[in-house]
């Protein structure tokens, strides 16, 4: 396990690419004035039965943005918080009920810049203790894992599309089971697998 980590240290002090919603989208014409506003997610890395999984979230249906989608615990970066990992922890915290000191932080991805207007920086953590998950409820409607090496094998990623403002968007995708792993979780999730090639 001590090896698994330690590679994902190397790869993670890689300098890479910032990604966004657009990279599949290049005729997109973003504004150089725009505003991004810093936000943490974590990509909670857990074991079971020797193999590595990560914790994904299923968002509340009743949500006003990206309802019933599949997401990082994660969000923006409030005035108590030093930093983006410290509002990718406090909000795993809050979300899932993952306690902040079970988590060891192995690195952080370049940030993700999204089509809502926020600079998301990925901070991947491992959680070697078991803990109780506590969905909140009005944020989240499930917590559940992947194996994490189908998130980090290039070879699962499809690119779909669809119509979004009367326009033809495509966007990575990474399915699992029931799951429609897609948009920004599953761009920010192939860039972790690209680093890891």
């Amino acid at each position: 396990m001590n090896e698994s980590l330690n590679n994902f240290r190397r790869a993670l002090a890689r300098t890479g690419v910032v990604s966004s919603d657009f990279d599949l989208n290049p005729e997109v014409e973003l504004p150089a004035d725009r505003k991004l506003r810093p936000a943490g997610v974590l990509a909670a890395i857990t074991e079971d039965d020797g193999r590595l999984r990560l914790l994904l979230t299923k968002r509340s249906s009743a949500l006003r943005h990206h309802p019933g989608q599949i997401a990082f615990p994660g969000g923006k970066q409030d005035g108590g918080d030093v930093d983006v990992i410290a509002a990718a922890l406090r909000e795993a915290e809050e979300e899932i009920g993952l306690p902040r000191d079970r988590v060891e932080v192995l690195g952080t991805l370049p940030s993700h810049e999204t089509v809502t207007g926020f600079q998301v920086t990925p901070v991947i953590g491992y959680v070697a203790e078991p803990f109780v998950i506590r969905p909140e409820r009005g944020e989240v409607e499930e917590v559940f894992s992947v194996p994490l090496n189908h998130v980090l094998d290039p070879g699962n990623y499809i690119v779909h599309s669809r119509r979004w403002r009367g326009q033809r968007r495509y966007y990575y995708a990474v399915p699992f089971g029931p799951y429609y792993i897609w948009g920004a979780t599953a761009r920010m999730l192939r860039a972790w697998a690209e680093r890891m090639t």
